[in-house]
């Protein structure tokens, strides 16, 4: 008898354990978060290595696609699955209402603060300053929403159910804003309230489109449109603002995120995706 009939199965092994391995939750979160940060973390180091001027414009972009690739990729060779969360089917749609949503949480708090007199316009700048931050907000806006919403959330709640991980991509959405300028107590609470929204937006389709639009649309309106930080980053758009008053109203140097009119305007948008997403049963 050969050793082949007494082991008939031995050749499958290999295959097998590789099963088993995949099957592991914390094996497809490892794998899923090398798939995506390893391309936006050469795509970062390739922004620094090339000259200055070129760094505004493709190697963002090209951190965009790569970060994209990277997720499609896991998506079918880890999880043997359609990639339907970014398939092309009522995409623009989709797109077009986050971007509609996001903007109109810009402009919404944006005229407050002016009626306030916590803001005032001292000028214009080149409108061209508004191409600028583009390839910053699309690669911001996909990297951010795969990595909190498609990865992090989506395994999570696999693993361990919705609430464990609402609860574990907030405060990882949060932790990862905490270098940034300006990051107080109510600056964490309001970024805590837009990974909630973030990810009842994601809930209300199950695709990354809708968050994605959000996320852009409220990101470019106000660094592209708006001279004020965004995030504790610099600002740079095209209405030229001076912000007075206390901090818990303007910001302070963490800029319109941490304002409390942003914080409720925000909770207001969530409390409304999040009894959509629970009328579609997502």
């Amino acid at each position: 008898m050969t050793s082949t009939a007494m082991f008939p199965s031995s050749p499958r092994l290999p295959q097998r354990l590789h099963e088993r391995l995949l099957a592991r939750p914390a094996v497809r979160a490892v794998l899923a978060l090398l798939c995506v940060l390893i391309p936006f973390a050469l795509a970062m180091w390739l922004t620094n290595a090339v000259p200055k001027p070129w760094r505004a414009t493709w190697p963002l972009l090209l951190a965009a696609a790569g970060v994209t690739a990277g997720y499609a990729f896991y998506v079918r060779k880890v999880e043997r699955r359609a990639l339907t969360e970014l398939s092309a089917a009522g995409a623009w749609r989709e797109l077009g209402g986050g971007i509609g949503i996001g903007a109109l949480l810009a402009v919404a708090c944006s005229v407050i603060l002016l009626a306030s007199g916590a803001w005032s316009v001292t000028g214009l700048a080149a409108p061209g300053v508004m191409l600028k931050p583009l390839p910053e907000q699309i690669m911001v806006a996909l990297f951010e929403e795969i990595l909190f919403r498609a990865v992090i959330f989506r395994l999570l709640e696999q693993s361990w159910g919705m609430k464990a991980a609402l609860v574990g991509s907030t405060l990882l959405f949060v932790l990862a804003h905490m270098p940034n300028d300006g990051f107080s107590l109510l600056a964490a609470t309001m970024t805590g309230v837009a990974s909630l929204v973030f990810t009842f937006a994601w809930l209300v389709t199950r695709r990354l489109w809708l968050p994605v639009g959000l996320h852009f649309g409220w990101n470019y309106l106000l660094d592209a449109g708006v001279a004020v930080p965004v995030s504790g980053h610099a600002a740079r758009g095209w209405v030229q603002v001076a912000a007075s008053g206390p901090e818990w109203l303007t910001g302070g140097a963490y800029g319109i995120e941490g304002s409390v009119v942003t914080l409720v305007a925000w909770g207001v948008a969530g409390v409304a995706l999040a009894v959509v997403a629970r009328r579609n049963g997502k």
